[in-house]
């Protein structure tokens, strides 16, 4: 009998494990819950027996890896995965999968809500605007983009897109695919962000794309900070005062906001880009199939390491 160990600071909705545990229950896996754990140590004995993993925003480091020798995957109940160590684990010949497109929908509808949020002037009582007519621009083309261009069609916008690996599927849906970076935020009224915090990505939001942006232009950012260079940004919305950031994620230097760009920024409690009841069951019960695939039938299509 497999061993499977649910490990989440913030627990899967009740909803949400009663699937998940239906899955596993087929399969004759034996599960084990560990939730609002408070500490390290904690998850560490937790884990010591497991075969598998499924976390969400959990770290799962060397020292969890390592505490785990039985350990054969780990899924992320998710799309991003840069709270596992991918080296580690990979040399612990552990796979690891996140669950790619579960929390799509959830991420656009936010990322809409962020748009006419900042649009509308937080809602302030001055007279804001409206997203019908108005060009967004894609900064990224993956899953959660996807289903922005979704929402934001039928709101009537305007969408053009900069990717350097999904070219050919925007163009394939009609969207106006941009050829740098710098034109696209040049160009949108409302940007977008959907990349992972690795490689180019990382704070490839900087100065020399920055500087393009209209003085009135709304940024959302429902992807990671680190895509952000924090100073940059600050330094582009203190030169334009229209500008307004918008995301679901506080940067680093929250006080330089609160301090010198006040009623130009909001960011929610946490991270709540996949908080709806409807994500939290899909990515749950496809990390619970995942898992079951991969020891099944070897099964590894979702694999990021």
């Amino acid at each position: 009998m497999k061993r499977v160990l649910i490990a989440t600071d913030k627990p899967f909705a009740a909803v949400a494990t009663k699937k998940i545990g239906k899955v596993f229950k087929k399969a004759g896996y034996n599960v084990e819950l560990l939730e609002n754990y408070t500490s390290k140590a904690e998850l560490l004995v937790a884990v010591k027996n497991a075969e598998a993993l499924i976390v969400r925003s959990d770290i799962v480091d060397a020292e969890v890896l390592e505490a785990a020798p039985e350990l054969k995957i780990v899924v992320r109940a998710g799309a991003g995965y840069d709270n596992i160590d991918l080296q580690t684990a990979t040399k612990r010949g552990v796979v690891v999968m996140n669950t790619p497109g579960q929390n799509a929908n959830a991420v656009a509808e936010l990322a809409i809500g962020l748009a006419i949020y900042g649009i509308r002037e937080m809602f302030s009582g001055k007279q804001g605007g409206e997203l019908r007519g108005r060009t967004l621009g894609l900064h990224g083309f993956g899953f959660v983009a996807r289903n922005v261009f979704r929402i934001a069609r039928a709101l009537g916008m305007k969408v053009i897109v900069y990717t350097r690996y999904s070219r050919e599927a925007a163009a394939a849906i009609g969207l106006k695919v941009v050829h740098s970076l710098e034109e696209l935020y040049a160009k949108s009224d409302v940007i977008s962000i959907h990349v992972p915090a690795k490689g180019e990505h990382i704070r490839s939001v900087s100065c020399d794309v920055l500087k393009h942006v209209k003085d009135d232009c709304i940024i959302i950012n429902t992807a990671r900070k680190e895509v952000i260079s924090e100073p940059d940004l600050i330094k582009a919305m203190s030169a334009k005062p229209g500008i307004k950031y918008l995301s679901d994620v506080a940067p680093d230097n929250i006080k330089a906001f609160e301090e010198n760009l006040k009623g130009r920024y909001y960011f929610t409690p946490k991270k709540a880009g996949a908080q709806t009841a409807e994500a939290n069951i899909n990515a749950g019960v496809a990390a619970a199939e995942q898992i079951v695939d991969f020891f099944e039938h070897g099964d590894v299509g979702c694999k990021v390491n």
